[in-house]
């Protein structure tokens, strides 16, 4: 039930001010400044003890107490013990209904009831049974009452742990059995990492892996790993096969033999930032096990070196080296020879590329330098070749649009000069002769999927002798790289090159060669390969010709990333219309390749 603010305040309304308080101070009260002059009890009172009486403020009636509800306790029910007001609801000492006139232990009798505004003494706190394990309060409720009894004295009321230190104990009863225990009003904190010890829930997931799951795999588990050695990266392989064919050397008088085959390979690429440089190379030697007699060595080494330079220059620079013998398809072979002079060629280039908005401008000169060995005739007799060596020095003009950044187009112009170390051959002609070549084409750049280039044009060889006449033809060249699909390379190459000859009264020959190759990776450790090639030489000036193609189907499977099985069966012919030229060769072979 709401009590009315009536029972709850005075009549007074707003601050009095000093002569006012004056005027109506009771008589006989202390001067302010001591105890008792405010109307406030001293904190050592007694508890229980009855305030000293204070008569009525002259002019302010003093209502008399009436509960909230019927039946209700003042706070104290001590503080007032004098007769009852007259009224229904009053209760006498007992408990029970009091009478009109009698004193009750909540009416106020005779005596008024003190100064209202003063603080009233603290009830005498009914003790409590001690704690045992099973009523103990646990440590949130101790920690909450020890805050309210905080908050209870900071507001000016009486401090109950204070008031039952100081309440009277019965007679006979030691200190120690009457003083209530003390507990623990401090609530212990929890560590930070108290959530962490407690029990796992079995229903939460699993945190994944801070590395991820499905470890991804290689595109190319098989490819060699290489060697670091400084800033390049090694990648050696050395193969060993047996190679089993119907004409050994290739001739039309050619025979069957078994030959042991044995190929060092090496590449090496730099880690550069910007330039960049490539080595690859290959050395091959064969030797026949039975059948008819070969013994050749076969090499090649190429390096390239790229450098950008300032203000959109770029440098390439090119070495090569090859050496083989010379094939019994050349038309320089030396007729009943047991061994074919070896051929040694030295290569080197420098190319300046400069790029002009979308014009691409480029210089390149290069030196070529043949060199032959001697021959063996059947009879034992050697034959040098000496007057078959020479030097062949080109500049190159080229110049090209960029249409889209996949085309341009271009034109270039060639001047050159070919050099014999002697002045005239063993039968007094001056082989040495002046260069000139004229070339249009279009270079491709479609990244991954197609890049090269391919050009037509003319080239004309006049030779200081005017006995022989010049040599001159169309020239098709092409260098095509195609991935139709992912795992699949398709290569396309072509090349004209001029052949000069020792033969008396004759100027030489043009080779068209070209290739078609296709690699496909069919399993992670399994790839197929297939070529094509074709070839045909004009000997100018007679009309004879030769027709050479060839095809080979081969396979390679990687038992790991560095042992790995090769084979290969390829067949080769060639038709010509000299006679005693025509040759057939059926080639098988089988090999192991080691690589790093």
């Amino acid at each position: 039930m709401t009590s009315p603010t009536s029972a709850q305040q005075l009549n007074l309304r707003g601050p009095l001010n000093d002569q006012f308080l004056t005027q109506n101070q009771p008589r006989g009260l202390p001067p302010a400044g001591r105890f008792g002059t405010s109307g406030l009890s001293p904190l050592n009172r007694t508890p229980g003890a009855l305030p000293p009486p204070v008569a009525p403020a002259t002019g302010i009636p003093n209502p008399a107490y009436q509960p909230a509800s019927p039946g209700a306790l003042p706070d104290d029910p001590n503080a007032l013990n004098t007769a009852p007001a007259d009224g229904t609801g009053q209760l006498d000492a007992a408990g029970n209904p009091a009478q009109a006139g009698t004193a009750g232990t909540n009416g106020l009798g005779a005596a008024q009831a003190a100064d209202p505004f003063a603080n009233q003494a603290a009830p005498a706190t009914r003790r409590r049974p001690v704690a045992t394990g099973t009523n103990l309060p646990n440590a949130a409720e101790a920690g909450q009452r020890g805050r309210n009894d905080a908050t209870a004295a900071q507001d000016g009321e009486p401090d109950r742990t204070t008031t039952r230190r100081n309440a009277a104990r019965r007679p006979g009863t030691p200190a120690a059995a009457e003083a209530e225990p003390e507990l623990d009003r401090n609530i212990r904190t929890g560590t930070i990492d108290a959530a962490d010890r407690g029990p796992l829930d079995p229903r939460a997931d699993r945190t994944a892996a801070i590395e991820g799951g499905v470890v991804r795999r290689e595109d190319t588990p098989y490819a060699p790993l290489g060697i670091k050695l400084g800033s390049f990266t090694l990648r050696p392989s050395l193969e060993q096969g047996v190679l089993a064919t119907s004409n050994a050397d290739n001739s039309a008088l050619g025979r069957s033999a078994t030959i042991s085959q044995s190929t060092l390979r090496l590449n090496a690429t730099s880690d550069w930032a910007t330039n960049s440089a490539v080595i690859d190379g290959d050395l091959n030697y064969r030797k026949t096990l039975s059948g008819q007699e070969v013994k050749e060595w076969r090499g090649r080494l190429d390096g390239t070196l790229n450098v950008d330079l300032d203000h959109d220059w770029r440098a390439i620079a090119t070495l090569g080296f090859e050496t083989a013998p010379e094939g019994a398809t050349s038309p320089e072979g030396v007729p009943g020879a047991i061994t074919q002079p070896q051929r040694k060629t030295f290569e080197g280039s420098l190319a300046l590329q400069k790029e002009i908005g979308k014009l691409r401008l480029g210089l390149t000169g290069a030196a070529e330098r043949s060199i032959f060995g001697d021959a063996t005739l059947g009879d034992g007799t050697i034959q040098s070749q000496e007057t078959r060596n020479s030097t062949l020095y080109t500049t190159t003009l080229r110049g090209g649009y960029q249409i889209s950044p996949a085309l341009t187009p271009f034109a270039e112009v060639e001047i050159g000069r070919r050099a014999f170390d002697e002045t005239a051959d063993l039968n007094g002609y001056e082989r040495s002769s002046k260069r000139l070549g004229i070339r249009g084409g279009v270079e491709l750049d479609l990244g991954e999927k197609l890049n090269g280039e391919m050009s037509v044009g003319w080239l004309r060889q006049s030779f200081d002798d005017s006995r022989l006449l010049p040599v001159s033809g169309a020239t098709v060249a092409a260098d095509f790289r195609w991935s139709p699909v992912r795992g699949t390379i398709v290569g396309l190459n072509g090349e004209t090159i001029l052949e000069d000859t020792t033969t008396p009264g004759q100027s030489g020959s043009v080779l068209y060669t070209s290739g078609l190759t296709l690699e496909r990776q069919m399993r992670a450790n399994l790839t197929g390969n297939a070529a094509l090639g074709l070839s045909y030489r004009d000997y100018k000036g007679t009309g004879d010709h030769d027709l050479i193609y060839s095809a080979q189907v081969g396979a390679t499977w990687w038992l790991n990333r560095y042992l790995g099985l090769t084979s290969y069966v390829r067949h080769e012919r060639m038709t010509s219309s000299i006679e005693n030229r025509d040759s057939k060769t059926n080639s098988v072979y089988l090999g192991l390749t080691v690589q790093r």
